[in-house]
């Protein structure tokens, strides 16, 4: 039986998959969320390198929330890197949530990013 690290390896790995057949070239927005931050990159995968990122540790928005564990702090951080995002010149995106189901924090930072002004 794998362990539950390999598991959400595993399932990570799928949806990475999954969203290179799809990227055609397209950067990709990608989710990490522990027990008390969560963190966001925009990655171009064919330079290799960050374009944008933002997480609940920024200092701009650790004084603004009162927890980086909630719905709340999720939107914000979606709204940030959608500003950071739009700023470098990305418009489109695809949206790797990882291992994380979407759902609660993982969805608030999605829509927010799309009210922020990125599609996918």
């Amino acid at each position: 039986m794998a362990s539950r690290k390999e598991a959400l390896a595993r399932r990570a790995n799928r949806v990475r998959r999954q969203i290179k057949a799809v990227a055609n070239g397209r950067p990709r927005l990608s989710v990490h969320r522990s027990s008390k931050n969560i963190y966001v990159q925009v990655i171009d995968d064919v330079a290799g390198r960050t374009l944008a990122a933002a997480s609940t540790l920024d200092a701009g928005l650790r004084g603004s929330l009162k927890t980086g564990a909630d719905v709340a702090a999720a939107a914000a951080v979606g709204k940030l890197v959608a500003e950071r995002a739009v700023a470098a010149g990305v418009k489109e995106v695809v949206f790797d949530r990882g291992a994380f189901i979407y759902h609660g924090r993982i969805k608030a930072l999605a829509e927010a990013a799309r009210e922020g002004g990125l599609s996918f």
